[in-house]
């Protein structure tokens, strides 16, 4: 759970921090002092878009901290992902995690001690909390929603079943696009292949080799140059070991080394450090013997012989119109030559491949069409589960006569999606199958099953959002619940039966409720009271936690806008009452 969230600089908050319980936490407050500025910062927390505007000037930066205690697989999971990111969990078990957001809409974000991209905080936000406003529930009025709600509710073997026909559904696409494409501009891959089959014959005609146009213009510096070498490394031997052209009694390196070494050794007796020098020299004649050695080489292998030079300038000729073609120099022009033979094989349209890629299209269209009947079969086994308890759940929400059906029907063909015949059925076939999923509501009896968008009021979707969430909670699901004014539209007894629901899935998950309704917040384990100052010269909030009498005083505030009245009073007092023996298992 979140056991604490500081929030500072954000909107009208200036520096504020929020205890938090396990169980139901209502934060409250007058309208403008800053409940929406606590959601934001959630969201901030958990990796959610930064909106500079929502900075205050002073001090130029929005910072929000929060402290989780997880447990059980969450908590295997999401500290594993920490602890692979480079974070460390505290000695405790608890995560720190911060997000800063500049002035200037720059943002930083850390988690678990190590500096992390935001994506990070998204990726524990998924696992650790989910968060359900207004916007979520016209989020849930779109098609794609609710059937991806239907997903979620189907249970973790449907969803492997589902990720198999995404991946079943993307190979088939590729093929068949593939497959089109060749078709399609057959007289332009032709064409293009007929120039690449041009290029690869001349270039294999000639067969470069790698470096070899650096080494062709070394060997022909040496032939053109082979006198003048010849004489140099001639008479760098005679200096070094001696010769033929040299006198008798001119001394070579070698000889002058020994020399040297020898009149050095045998006064190694008196100074030991002579013998040191006599064994360095010694070293450096071994030295002088393998380069005299080296220059013998050189010089047997240096030969000025017209004709290999006359070949020389001729290869360098066929290799300088490849490089005038294809690329700067002979490596490049192999890169080019590895290009163009993958090229070609992507330009191949022979009958052969054709054929070859409609038994694959085919094959891939029968692996998909299996998939989407399962995962047709699977939803249509869930919706009737998911309709069942949802209708249980309206009927504890002050709906006792609404129900709720899930139709599945198979998607009618249309010009963006193939159609594939699917159970029997003709049906447009996307990534998720061919299925539309269409939540309805029966307000009473008698009425017409109505697309939610259609059937039901502001605070009837209120109530449905709060059942199908109450669902999910009991099938797992985020260990953290936050409800932004999903109340909004409700009010009588509807709220107090919103408030037993908040507070009953409080009993399995932490519950962050954000609420007008006194007979909403009479439920909470903590509650939260977020109270505006305008005494300076700029408007600022903060949170407070009350309890006993101040709760009963902001009770009435809720409920008549009198926090010191009697009557006021003496109802909040009877709502928290009432609100402590619904609480009692």
């Amino acid at each position: 759970m979140l056991e604490e969230l500081r929030i500072t600089g954000l909107g009208v908050i200036e520096d504020t921090t929020l205890p938090l319980t396990g169980g139901m936490n209502v934060i409250t407050g007058e309208t403008g002092a800053g409940k929406t500025m606590v959601v934001t910062g959630l969201g901030l927390l958990f990796g959610g878009r930064a909106d500079a505007g929502r900075v205050r000037a002073e001090p130029g930066r929005a910072v929000v901290e929060g402290r989780l205690r997880l447990v059980g697989r969450v908590a295997e999971t999401v500290c594993a992902r920490i602890t692979d990111a480079g974070g460390e969990p505290d000695e405790d078990g608890s995560v720190l995690l911060s997000r800063t957001v500049t002035v200037e809409g720059r943002s930083r974000a850390h988690l678990g001690g190590r500096s992390m991209p935001v994506s990070m905080l998204a990726e524990v936000g998924e696992q650790v909390l989910a968060v359900h406003g207004q916007s979520d529930q016209l989020r849930l009025l779109r098609a794609a929603e609710q059937r991806a709600a239907l997903d979620r509710f189907a249970g973790p073997e449907h969803e492997k079943l589902l990720d198999a026909l995404r991946e079943a559904y993307t190979r088939w696409r590729s093929v068949v696009e593939d497959l089109a494409g060749r078709r399609r501009n057959a007289r332009d891959r032709i064409r293009e292949a007929d120039l690449l089959r041009l290029g690869l014959d001349e270039i294999t005609r000639v067969d470069p080799q790698p470096g070899e146009d650096d080494e062709l213009k070394g060997e022909a510096q040496r032939l053109e140059h082979a006198e003048g070498l010849r004489t140099a490394v001639r008479l760098a031997q005679q200096c070094v070991a001696g010769g033929l052209e040299v006198a008798e009694d001119t001394p070579d390196a070698t000889t002058l080394l020994g020399t040297a070494r020898r009149t050095l050794d045998g006064q190694s007796g008196t100074d030991p450090a002579l013998g040191e020098l006599a064994s360095r020299l010694e070293e450096a004649a071994t030295l002088v013997a393998d380069v005299s050695a080296e220059l013998s080489t050189y010089l047997a292998g240096l030969d000025a012989d017209p004709a290999r030079l006359q070949a020389v300038y001729e290869r360098r000729v066929a290799l300088r119109a490849l490089t005038r073609k294809y690329a700067d120099d002979t490596d490049g022009v192999i890169a080019w030559a590895e290009r163009a033979r993958t090229r070609l094989s992507d330009l191949d349209s022979s009958d052969e491949l054709l054929d070859e890629l409609e038994r694959e299209a085919s094959r891939l269209a029968g692996e998909v069409v299996d998939l989407a009947g399962r995962v047709s079969v699977g939803r249509q086994e869930a919706a009737t589960r998911f309709a069942e308890q949802v209708t249980a759940e309206l009927a504890g929400l002050a709906m006792p006569h609404s129900r709720v059906e899930v139709g599945v029907l198979p998607r009618p063909v249309g010009k963006s999606e193939p159609g594939l015949v699917v159970n029997g059925v003709e049906v447009s076939v996307g990534p998720d199958g061919g299925d539309e999923v269409e939540l309805r509501l029966l307000a009473h009896p008698g009425a017409p099953a109505l697309p939610l968008q259609r059937g039901a009021s502001g605070g009837e979707l209120s109530r449905v959002m709060l059942a199908i969430e109450v669902v999910f909670a009991g099938s797992g699901g985020p260990p953290t619940l936050v409800f932004d004014e999903v109340d909004a539209g409700v009010g009588g007894r509807a709220a107090v039966e919103i408030g037993r629901r908040l507070a009953r899935l409080a009993r399995t998950h932490q519950v962050l409720v954000v609420t007008h309704l006194p007979q909403v917040a009479a439920f909470a384990d903590r509650h939260l009271v977020v109270a505006k100052d305008t005494g300076g010269a700029v408007t600022t909030s903060g949170v407070r936690v009350v309890e006993d009498t101040e709760r009963a005083r902001e009770l009435a505030r809720m409920l008549a806008g009198l926090p010191d009245s009697d009557l006021g009073l003496a109802h909040a007092e009877e709502l928290l009452a009432v609100a402590a023996r619904e609480r009692r298992p």
